[in-house]
Formats: C-alpha cells, sequence, structure tokens
C-alpha cells in the first residue's frame, strides 16, 4: 500500500520538515558536545577541534551553494534519501578515525552532503504556507535535541569514547529517513516559478543580498562562541555537570523563541521584534564576560538560546518571502552555513591562551552589523504592498 502523505500544511508535516531541514546539519545543535568530545576522547587541540567543526560546516556550505543552482531540477525526494544514506556512511567512517588530518577531511565531505540536504529541506519548507512558522518548527526540534544532546553527550564521551558522538547523529538521520515517505510532493509549478522569477528579480537584489548578510554575521557570531562556551565555562571556574545542564536548560528554553514565532507569525511585522531580539542578544553575549558567576552563565547561555532560535526564523522566512520557488530559501541556507562554520574557525584561531574575552567581543560586534543589515529588508516586507509598486521599491532601495 502506499504511504498515506499528511497534509501539506499540517504541523505533522511541519515536524517532518523540519527533521528533514535539520538532519544534515544537526551537529550545529550540539557543537559544544562534538569539540569538547573530539579535545576529551581524541585529545585534539582547542584549533584542531575548531577546524574539525568548522571543516563540517564549510563542507555544508559549499553543499547548499551547489543547491541553489539545481533545486528547480531535481526530484527533492529520491535525492533525499539518497544524501540521508550518505550522511550515514560518512558517519560511520568517522568512527574510524582518531587522528585530526583524516577526521577534518571527512567531516568536509559529511557537511557537503549535509549542506546539500540542509537547501533541499529549506527550499521545499519554501513552498509551504507560512514558511516562517515551520522555520519555528525547525529551530524547536533543533533546539530542544540539542539540548539534549548538550546534557548526556559530554559525559558519555569518557566512557564509551567518541563513537558517541556520530552515533547520535546517525540516529537523528535514520529518523529522518522514516519520516520522508509521509511528506507531500510539494511541487512548484512550472507557470508560478516563471511568473514569481518575473515579478520579484527586479526587487529582491537587494534586500536579499542584506538579509544574507545579516544571516551571515549572526550565525559566525554566536556559533563563534558558542563552539567554545564548554571551555568558557571550565575556565571560568565552573563544574562540568553544571555547564552541560546550563546549556540543556539553554536550548530548552530556547524553545520559547521557536515558539513565540510559530504563534505571533508577522502579527507583530518583522522589524521591531527582530531589532529587540538582536539588542537583547548582544546583550546576553556580552554578559558571558562575567561567566564566573554561575547564575550569569546560565541566564545569558537561556536568553541566547531563546533570540538565537527566534531571530533565525524570522531571518530565514524573511529570505523566503522573497522568492515562493525555495531558490532564495537555499541561498539563506548557504549563508547561515557559511557563518555557522566561520564562526568556530575564527574562534580557534583567534582564542589562544583562553582568550574568551576577545572572542566575546567580537561577537557582540558582529552581532551589531548583523542587527543593521537586517533592518531595510524586514522594513520592506513590514510595508503594505498594496502602497507601493515594484519600481517605487526599486527606486527607494537604490
Amino acid at each position: 500500500m502506499p504511504v498515506r502523505a499528511v497534509a501539506p500544511n499540517s504541523m505533522p508535516a511541519r515536524i517532518f520538515l523540519a527533521f528533514l531541514a535539520s538532519a544534515g546539519l544537526f551537529y550545529v545543535n550540539i557543537m559544544p558536545a562534538i569539540v569538547d568530545g573530539l579535545k576529551e576522547g581524541l585529545a585534539f587541540t582547542d584549533q584542531q577541534a575548531g577546524f574539525a567543526a568548522s571543516a563540517n560546516v564549510y563542507g555544508a556550505a559549499v553543499g547548499a551553494l551547489l543547491v541553489v543552482f539545481i533545486i528547480k531540477r531535481i526530484s527533492w525526494r529520491p535525492t533525499s534519501y539518497a544524501l540521508l544514506a550518505t550522511l550515514i556512511t560518512m558517519d560511520l567512517l568517522s568512527m574510524l578515525i582518531a587522528q585530526p588530518e583524516p577526521m577534518i577531511a571527512i567531516r568536509f565531505v559529511h557537511g557537503c552532503v549535509g549542506g546539500a540536504l540542509v537547501g533541499v529541506g529549506f527550499s521545499v519548507i519554501a513552498r509551504t504556507h507560512h514558511p516562517d512558522r515551520t522555520f519555528g518548527v525547525l529551530l524547536f526540534v533543533q533546539f530542544g535535541l540539542g539540548g539534549l544532546g548538550n546534557l548526556y553527550i559530554p559525559r558519555l564521551v569518557p566512557v564509551f569514547g567518541t563513537d558517541v558522538l556520530f552515533l547520535s547523529l546517525i540516529a537523528f538521520s535514520v529518523v529522518t529517513t522514516l519520516m520522508v515517505p509521509f511528506l507531500d510532493r510539494y511541487e512548484v509549478k512550472v507557470e508560478q516559478a516563471q511568473t514569481a522569477s518575473a515579478t520579484r528579480a527586479p526587487v529582491a537584489v537587494v534586500p536579499i543580498a542584506l538579509v544574507l548578510a545579516s544571516l551571515f554575521l549572526f550565525q559566525a557570531s554566536n556559533n563563534g562562541l558558542f563552539a567554545f562556551i564548554i571551555g568558557l565555562g571550565k575556565t571560568s571556574g565552573l563544574q562540568l555537570n553544571f555547564i552541560t545542564l546550563s546549556l540543556a536548560v539553554a536550548g530548552w528554553i530556547g524553545l520559547l523563541g521557536a515558539g513565540l514565532v510559530i504563534v505571533f507569525h508577522t502579527r507583530f511585522g518583522r522589524t521591531i521584534p527582530l531589532a529587540t531580539a538582536m539588542l537583547v542578544t548582544m546583550t546576553a553575549s556580552w554578559a558571558l564576560h562575567y561567566s564566573s558567576s554561575g547564575t550569569v552563565y546560565l541566564v545569558a547561555n537561556c536568553v541566547i538560546g531563546v533570540t538565537w532560535a527566534f531571530v533565525m526564523s524570522y531571518l530565514l522566512g524573511l529570505v523566503s518571502a522573497f522568492d515562493r520557488t525555495g531558490q532564495m530559501a537555499a541561498l539563506g541556507g548557504f549563508a547561515s552555513k557559511l557563518g555557522l562554520a566561520s564562526g568556530p574557525l575564527a574562534g580557534g584561531l583567534l582564542l589562544g591562551e583562553d582568550n574568551y574575552g576577545l572572542l566575546i567581543n567580537l561577537a557582540v560586534g558582529g552581532l551589531a552589523l548583523s542587527a543593521v543589515a537586517s533592518l531595510i529588508p524586514a522594513r520592506l516586507k513590514d510595508r503594505p504592498e498594496v502602497h507601493m509598486g515594484d519600481k517605487a521599491i526599486v527606486a527607494e532601495l537604490d
């Protein structure tokens, strides 16, 4: 019997799509556990562990970029099956490696495959009604399961070794594979794609470029700090159990940010929510200078968890709003992953002798630039389109 698909815009569909778009990049949500696990389990240095994490996400950026050019010409379902199977294979191979150089190489390949899968997932999400709500569900899934991973994986690595890292990723891919048959077809009709391209192309260039810049800066700033957040806690004198519990709680509280997007959608526009959340993120990140206080460390990570999920849902929904075929959503995935990769790479290079103060200051500066870049496209979409034609918008932006 053929599998009965769930309703294309229902909550079960949004959850399944969230898993599909998360499977290739779930390691980002447990990156502190992975970086710390490579250091503790395989005796990697800060730089080696940071490079392995960055190689994974740089590969994802390459895969996402390639998908941008072919997404309209491929069948997303069989492509997803093939990519998921390859991800599982790469994670199995990673369990056999104990040296930094081959680990960095195979994680780069893993990232290429995972990035392509995320690009496919983003493009399908862009074809749903209210894609920002689906992106909210996506962040809900990532932060919820990421919290569990950051709670338990660092404690399991000393007992079972680094295999735990890759087995957790394999489990996520297997579960996602079982969900794919229940998704609808999500096809884009040729005439719709042509119409969308013809009517939006003159408008989209400037705002999309700004959203992409905002995505890159936001992800690089947050992840550059997040990848080394366990080391920051240890250097500040906190105990590992408290650190991992704090990150788990932060991940779960971060669900509130994704939940707010699901509930409110664009009821209050995009400009004010984005600007407010960006400011709160900068404040909480700066507060990590005082991580010697367990309370500050816990509260700051919880606040960042909420605003990270909140802002990313809006930014991904914003880039999708300029193109209903899914091509720009895939490009947004590329910018996001490029930022996620660049953050840990810069962090590994700059950290030196536990120079966490510099890392925090650079993260706050990057977040400020991201906030500025998001304002124009957010204001553009907040304005009623009936009062401003395409030519007027282009003229104003130019």
